[in-house]
């Protein structure tokens, strides 16, 4: 293989599809008639399903063998891959705990010191938890002294949670066992912990099923789970979510509750003094679901509170427990037209992230505002802070699309920066270049992409070029490292991040303009970036993929059936692509304050069914090479979404169209997946994409 385009073999062979079995099911919606006949995929783990998912890993698999270059691409993205990687420490109890991966390990390893230059020893490895990888630590947090750490671990990509404790100093698992956690915290408070569970799902239904009536439980170490106490259940509401988190100083509890992705109801509680926790009594911070406000300090008994209330792009308030009504808030940092994305509180300070235009900048501020200075970083990128109030330091990551995540060391007491870790990826960043560009949407909303490429290549649209988005849930998109993107980029490959509404890069409006009866604004941003890469020179219809997952699933499949035209290839992952049904599956029904629901109104149903994937895919069109992928154990977009897409289009779409569904096994909707799967599925996919985005 050499470097630039790589070189297809043109007697590949185009693929027959299987013939999935359909059933007669129609339901009405406001007296419209939409019929479903691929229903039967929502049932788990029938006969049925298992042998249409092998048929199709088959075909897709034959697909994907055809292509001349992608053995030589799985070695180079292996060797990419195999460099050590390393978590920034966080210290608890005099120790400094940190995950790393010698380079290919499935999943990275718990260690600590007691010192910055002690002994490292080991403390959690999940490697030896299955022999394949997929049982995955999805999270650990530490008692307060240090003594403790509860972790929680996944199955198979699982949304559901297991929970155990180890003894730090001896390495020992002590007998505590949690069962059915999932979207829960682990926050400690004295000998025990707070963490949040659903009832034990129907047998059967553990990966479908609605979940609903979410409780919050305190365990006191070595007491078995049924003797946990209950310490937060909203009853009257069973679709609300619920967390707990507790101040550093342990003296306080905040309740978070949750109606969708975005918005809580906020409650709060002194826990000293508390004789049982069964009795606590809850005062209420913030009533509604019409704002996300969230606790990051407690000093002097004031809480300080980041919030979207009243401002859009988020400041921060000081509150008085006493007083807790908004009217009473005290701006602390004001709202200003940057979006302030996070605030900790570290040493004697408060470290502010700000987003701007996509990527970090940090300031430091005192508990009154006064501005103390700022972090120097060293490019555009994204920044991860690691550190505790009162401690004199902290470590923070830097990462970018081409620089994999250093870690520095901040001394408070001399206000210095020092690199503590830095990776040797075996590639030298400095030839690549990143551009922040603007691309301008149908309504004329203008809007930043990235552009990353390799030095060199020339804008004259015979390059491959991946075009990535989200749009959705107020979540933000920043550049980010993957070493498997690298060999892309090393064979003349454009790799592009577009901003969209819907996303949280410009404040709650800039989500708000691109959810419900304003989601159409997300596809036509997307589109419109698409059309400025081919435009400039960057790429072609010829040459242009698209690619998201979940509900950036969504954006490709809905990009795709609107503009078929437009893509050489799409990969379209873990995708929301049923926008009629998606809220009757697990925590589905939490994403209607972006999509709206099809049984709400009309309006919304006429809605949803103008721009659902499923539901738009037309009989006969050539649309471009497509592979849909999902994963069995997906029980956040359950997979049935990308089946049914799959066999709609199979049946649809003109014969001469490569559509391929790609079905994951032991894995679920991206978390926790182990290196040998993350590095398969980046074979496939770029393997994909550089085949068909090749001008012939």
């Amino acid at each position: 293989m050499t470097a630039g385009i790589l070189v297809a073999d043109s007697s590949a062979q185009e693929p027959q599809r299987p013939k999935a079995m359909k059933c007669d099911q129609q339901d009405d919606y406001f007296g419209t008639t939409i019929a479903d006949p691929y229903r039967w995929m929502e049932t788990e783990k029938t006969p049925e399903i298992q042998k249409w998912i092998e048929e199709e890993n088959a075909l897709t698999q034959s697909v994907l063998e055809q292509i001349p270059f992608r053995d030589e691409l799985r070695k180079e993205m292996t060797q990419r891959y195999d460099y050590e990687k390393h978590g920034a420490p966080g210290k608890r109890g005099g120790r400094y705990f940190y995950s790393k991966n010698s380079g290919l390990q499935n999943q990275s390893v718990l260690y600590y010191r007691t010192s910055l230059d002690g002994e490292e020893k080991l403390l959690l490895d999940p490697n030896t938890l299955s022999e394949d990888g997929t049982v995955a630590l999805s999270d650990v947090a530490f008692s307060k002294d240090g003594k403790y750490a509860a972790f929680a671990i996944s199955t198979s990509g699982s949304d559901w949670r297991d929970i155990f404790v180890v003894d730090v100093e001896s390495g020992e698992r002590l007998s505590d066992s949690i069962h059915w956690a999932k979207f829960t915290n682990i926050a400690w408070y004295g000998d025990g912990f707070f963490y949040s569970r659903y009832d034990e799902p129907k047998k059967g239904e553990e990966l479908t099923a609605k979940n609903e009536n979410q409780k919050i439980y305190y365990h006191r170490i070595g007491d078995a789970q049924e003797n946990d106490t209950l310490v937060f259940f909203d009853g009257d509401n069973p679709s609300r979510n619920c967390a707990a988190s507790v101040d550093d100083d342990e003296k306080w509890l905040f309740v978070y509750q949750n109606e969708s992705t975005y918005g809580a109801r906020v409650l709060f509680s002194r826990l000293d003094g508390v004789d049982k926790l069964s009795n606590i009594e809850y005062k209420t911070l913030y009533p509604t679901f019409d704002s996300e406000s969230g606790v990051v300090a407690v000093k002097d008994d004031q809480f300080f509170v980041l919030t979207d209330y009243q401002a859009s792009n988020r400041r921060l308030v000081k509150v008085d427990p006493a007083n807790p009504e908004t009217e009473n808030w005290k701006d602390v940092l004001p709202e200003s037209d940057v979006l302030l994305e996070s605030v900790a509180a570290i040493g004697d300070r408060l470290v502010a992230k700000y987003l701007k235009d996509a990527a970090h900048e940090c300031v430091f501020y005192s508990y009154e505002g006064e501005k103390l200075g700022a972090l120097a970083l060293p490019g555009l990128g994204v920044v991860g802070l690691s550190g505790k109030k009162d401690d004199p330091e902290f470590f923070y990551t830097f990462t970018s699309f081409v620089y994999p995540s250093s870690i520095y060391r901040y001394d408070l007491t001399t206000n210095e920066s020092s690199l503590w870790w830095a990776p040797k990826a075996g590639f030298n960043p400095e030839d690549y270049v990143t551009e922040r560009q603007w691309y301008t949407s149908k309504d004329g909303t203008k809007a930043p992409i990235f552009i990353t490429y390799k030095k060199g290549v020339k804008k004259d649209g015979s390059n491959s070029t991946i075009l990535y988005g989200y749009g959705g849930f107020n979540i933000n998109m920043t550049p980010s490292f993957k070493p498997t993107r690298i060999p892309y980029l090393d064979h003349g490959g454009i790799y592009a991040v577009a901003i969209l509404r819907g996303g949280g890069e410009y404040g709650e409006e800039w989500h708000k303009a691109g959810t419900k009866l304003q989601k159409q604004n997300v596809f036509d941003d997307f589109i419109s970036a698409a059309e400025y890469l081919i435009k400039e020179g960057y790429a072609s219809k010829e040459t242009l993929a698209i690619n998201g997952g979940s509900n950036g699933g969504l954006l490709v499949g809905a990009a795709l059936t609107q503009r078929p035209d437009l893509f050489a290839a799409a990969v379209p992952q873990v995708g929301v692509l049923d926008m009629l049904r998606y809220h009757k599956f697990t925590i589905g029904w939490a994403w209607a304050t972006d999509y709206g629901t099809s049984e709400e109104s009309e309006e919304m149903f006429k809605y949803l069914l103008g721009y659902s994937p499923l539901h738009n895919v037309k009989k006969g069109v050539k649309y471009p090479p497509t592979m849909i992928m999902t994963s069995d154990h997906d029980d956040r977009v359950v997979p049935a979404h990308s089946m049914k897409f799959g066999a709609t289009l199979q049946e649809l779409a003109d014969p001469s169209s490569v559509i391929l569904v790609r079905v994951e096994s032991k894995a679920g909707h991206g978390a926790g997946k182990p290196t040998t799967k993350i590095v398969d599925e980046a074979v496939d996919i770029y393997s994909f994409i550089l085949y068909y985005t090749q001008k012939r």
